[in-house]
């Protein structure tokens, strides 16, 4: 049929007869019978037989977008550019022929385009404000993505300011505030106060704002349901009621990761997926990154059992997928993370959902069940942190002990640092360093004359930046030096030039604690209260270094100044680092895989028994408003001693403006009767009471 539709379009066209609108109708049902092809061939063939018609730049741009699906690439540059040749203000011809360029491996050349085209669109009427604010965040992901970061803000910025409302743009442009060390992170814009952006922090992000893990914990249901909310229909591969019955057979499990590849997470994992028990344990792997064939991919490929890739599927396709895999526990190793697959979740493919590894906090959803942390990161009395249900590992991160060191060991001088000097180090990437973090860092290098901090390198720019903050603090800009990046290998075997690692929060080491821990250079960190802010802690508690885990910041200045004294002191850590790498929690990958078993054994019983947690998400929207009240870079919540009684306070005052109901976190049925005066106070209560009525 579609060849019969085909002939008779060809001759209409050849005869002079088949006009623009009856092409595009055909090209279409050639498109939607499998034939794009064919639909190709016709607006070649009628481009050429209506050289002067007025609109031949629509069937040069259609024919561009057949071939851009079709992965000719070449081709699709060919008839775009011919398309805004023929006509130089149709915009559609810009954006699309931008993103072609830069699959094609031309990002300078997509670049350009686009800032071509924002000067066609500078008014911004009618249809020309849609094109811009398209070709601006076309414009501004590039950049980001080929490391133009200021640039990329500077485009963030001006997007904001054609429409102020875009939540996802004040997501990037705030990241990309954090990645240069832009202190402070928010500041006003026009049409935006700080509220407003705080609100609109990505909550990856969030982590590294501010350890203040009520406000972390509200974002993540607010992102929730703006981006991945669940739908109002019971879709096809629901399956939360789906029985599990592991008599006679394997529990199935099934990872979701973006990740697993040459990527920080891929690395925790590999030796994950070659100790998981095959005899208890069905192991299925859904990938959503991008193409990979690295050797991470292929080891971790040909471990697992199951290998699906779910990047091309949508939701509803890779839902269905994991359902008729008949999955008992799916685990989300992305969280809230680039690629990841939240609305995969949101359709309940399997009974059981769990969060864990790829996002150092909670998901704030209503389909995640369980959070996988360890009693350090997630002590007793932290658990109202968490919309899930808190589940504990020995230590929550795997690690994989093949990593491979290049053997070749760089000298202090090949690496451009000082022979002599005492070396602290900090490999975390800049948009973990807050401006707290960093001022402690001053205090240390002031305080240990001749040392020299070593960072992982970023952009000129943010050097500039820091260098000159550190001036202005007293510190000579030769004293930090900054590591240029290098292939995993290389990096690991010049970690033991380092004498002390400086952690950063309120978002510390993870991946990168556990190269230094095996690499044998201790790490000073700072626990704080939220997930990101106690990974660290987590980490250097399990190789067996605890009185290196600092409870407040001025315990952590201390112990660094106090250490960079002493080498034999760090002597003795790094002799003990070795020593115990092969037997400390933080290594014993099997005791971390037959415990998660364990902990999926547990889950199942739990379900069987109708005891599946159900998602706290009780008055969030009231803690969101009550945390974004806070000035964050004014008054660093980690520091402070009564973070209850500062939410206490501001639930109290908004309480008496409008009635907030008991949740199970802080606002229980005692507060709110101390909050109306209608119960006894001790004085810090009556404090809060005073406050609330102020």
């Amino acid at each position: 049929m579609s060849q019969d539709l085909f002939l008779s379009a060809l001759q209409k066209a050849t005869a002079e007869t088949l006009g623009l609108a009856e092409l595009i109708n055909t090209a279409n049902a050639l498109s939607g019978a499998g034939r794009a092809d064919q639909a190709q061939q016709l607006y070649k063939v009628w481009g050429a037989l209506n050289p002067t018609h007025p609109q031949l730049y629509v069937a040069h741009f259609n024919r561009g977008c057949l071939q851009t699906q079709a992965g000719d690439l070449a081709g699709a540059i060919e008839a775009l550019t011919a398309a805004i040749t023929l006509d130089p203000d149709f915009m559609p011809g810009y954006i699309n022929l931008g993103g072609v360029l830069e699959r094609n491996g031309q990002p300078d050349e997509a670049i350009a385009l686009w800032q071509t085209a924002l000067q066609k669109v500078s008014a911004i009427t009618g249809t020309g404000f849609g094109y811009k604010l398209s070709t601006l965040k076309q414009l501004a992901r590039i950049l980001a993505d080929t490391q133009k970061i200021e640039a990329a803000e500077q485009v963030l910025r001006e997007t904001l300011s054609v429409d102020p409302t875009q939540r996802d743009v004040m997501e990037q442009y705030l990241a990309m505030r954090l990645v240069q060390c832009k202190w402070p992170v928010v500041e006003p814009l026009p049409g935006l106060e700080s509220a407003d952006l705080v609100t609109n922090i990505h909550p990856l992000s969030m982590a590294a704002y501010t350890d203040d893990p009520l406000l972390q914990l509200a974002a993540a249901a607010r992102y929730v349901g703006l981006t991945a909310e669940t739908p109002l229909a019971s879709a096809a591969a629901d399956r939360r009621k789906a029985p599990i019955d592991v008599q006679g057979r394997r529990l199935r499990v099934g990872y979701i990761s973006s990740d697993l590849r040459d990527h920080a997470v891929g690395y925790l994992m590999a030796e994950l997926w070659e100790l998981h028990d095959k005899a208890k344990v069905e192991v299925f792997a859904y990938y959503c990154g991008i193409p990979s064939v690295d050797a991470l991919t292929l080891r971790t490929r040909a471990a697992v059992e199951h290998w699906t890739d779910i990047r091309p599927m949508t939701d509803e396709q890779a839902a269905a997928r994991i359902a008729a895999d008949g999955i008992d526990i799916l685990v989300d190793v992305n969280g809230h993370t680039r690629e990841c697959r939240t609305g995969v979740f949101a359709l309940r493919p399997a009974p059981i959902q769990v969060n864990w590894l790829g996002y150092p906090g909670t998901m704030g959803s209503p389909y995640h069940h369980y959070i996988i942390a360890d009693g350090w990161i997630v002590p007793p009395g932290s658990e109202i942190y968490y919309s899930e249900k808190v589940v504990r590992l020995p230590c929550y991160q795997p690690n994989d002990r093949k990593r491979v060191v290049a053997a070749e060991r760089p000298t202090r001088a090949e690496a451009g640092l000082p022979d002599d000097a005492f070396v602290f180090c900090c490999f975390n990437g800049a948009q973990k360093i807050s401006r707290a973090t960093f001022e402690r860092w001053l205090t240390i290098l002031t305080r240990v004359e001749g040392s020299v901090l070593w960072l992982l390198e970023s952009t000129p720019e943010t050097h500039a930046r820091l260098l000159a903050f550190a001036a202005g603090q007293g510190v000579a800009p030769e004293r930090l030096i900054f590591a240029p990046k290098l292939h995993n290998s290389l990096h690991l075997a010049r970690y033991p030039l380092a004498d002390l690692f400086l952690d950063t929060a309120a978002y510390g080491a993870h991946t990168t604690a556990s190269d230094a821990l095996w690499m044998g250079v201790p790490m000073v960190t700072l626990s704080g209260r939220g997930f990101a802010a106690r990974v660290c802690g987590s980490l250097v508690r399990a190789s067996g270094l605890t009185d290196l885990v600092c409870a407040s910041p001025d315990e952590y200045v201390e112990r660094a100044v106090a250490l960079g004294h002493d080498r034999g002191r760090i002597a003795a850590y790094k002799a003990q680092l070795e020593a115990n790498r092969d037997t400390c929690d933080l290594f014993n990958m099997e005791k971390l895989v037959s415990s998660l078993e364990e902990l999926y054994a547990t889950m199942v019983v739990d379900y069987q028994q109708g005891a599946l947690p159900r998602p706290d998400l009780d008055n969030l929207e009231i803690y969101m408003k009550v945390g974004v009240d806070h000035d964050h870079e004014g008054q660093e919540i980690l520091a402070l001693e009564d973070y209850h009684g500062l939410y206490k306070a501001k639930l109290a005052r908004r309480h008496l403006a409008r009635p907030i109901s008991p949740d199970a976190r802080l606002w229980t049925p005692r507060d709110i009767a101390l909050a109306e005066g209608e119960a006894p106070a001790s004085e810090p209560q009556a404090r809060l009471r005073r406050a609330a009525a102020d």
